[in-house]
């Protein structure tokens, strides 16, 4: 059996993921006894031992739908967003005088991933759903993290960004990496980052026993970990939003 929540499980939070998965296991009466760190998740998330993991609603909906089930989708209470959702901070330089996304036609995007959502679907589907008449593609630099390309970004290595709203309340509060940067816009909500396990196993039991946990968490690890609750959203929901422009 393996489990992993690595979504956001940086050096400040990664004691309380600790802390909230032994309380999850307590629950559900099962799944390996620490967290697994070092397997790459995309190769984790299909497994048949999988227990529970965090996915991004990308490779949920364009790869792993089908393959694991939806067990439910941490709510981070991000603002100006329904519970379970969140949404991406375009963030470019402080010091940059461009006015608007419109102006950054043919500048240079730090990508954490071309599968995430928050990092490249979302500012795509902005560019679509607002009529831009261009797109980032072919003017990407992939950093393999959200704080890389923030990085990037106030190093001049590239010019803009798409960062996880929960992700950018991350650094903000834990590191000086977002003191350079400012938000330019944010996109629409959409849903948040789901728990899946192995699509052999039952949602209801994992959804009961990681309500337990939290409810058993400390107001401190919460509080460190930015987590409020857990949230039924329906698979039809992530299926619903569209893929990015390749």
């Amino acid at each position: 059996m393996i489990a992993s929540l690595p979504m956001y499980d940086t050096e400040g939070t990664r004691a309380a993921n600790d802390r909230l998965w032994a309380l999850i296991r307590q629950a559900y009466g099962a799944g390996p006894p620490t967290l697994d760190r070092q397997t790459d998740p995309h190769q984790m998330w299909a497994s048949p031992d999988l227990v529970l993991s965090q996915t991004c609603g990308l490779p949920y909906r364009s790869q792993l739908h089908d393959r694991v089930t939806l067990v439910g989708t941490p709510d981070y209470d991000v603002d100006g967003c329904p519970p379970g959702y969140y949404r991406s901070h375009v963030v470019v330089r402080r010091d940059d005088p461009r006015p608007d996304l419109a102006a950054f036609r043919r500048a240079r995007l730090a990508r954490n991933d071309v599968r995430s959502q928050s990092g490249w679907a979302a500012i795509e589907g902005h560019l679509s759903e607002n009529e831009y008449d261009f797109s980032f593609s072919g003017w990407t630099l992939d950093t393999g993290s959200h704080a890389g390309s923030v990085q990037a970004v106030a190093a001049g290595r590239a010019d803009i960004a798409a960062i996880d709203a929960v992700t950018w309340a991350l650094l903000a509060r834990d590191t000086a990496l977002t003191s350079e940067l400012r938000i330019l816009l944010s996109t629409r909500p959409t849903p948040g980052l789901p728990l899946i396990t192995a699509k052999a196993r039952e949602a209801a039991p994992l959804f009961a026993a990681v309500k337990a946990a939290l409810q058993d968490l400390s107001a401190a690890d919460r509080a460190q970990l930015l987590l409020k609750d857990l949230i039924p959203i329906p698979p039809a929901a992530y299926l619903a939003e569209p893929l990015p422009r390749a």
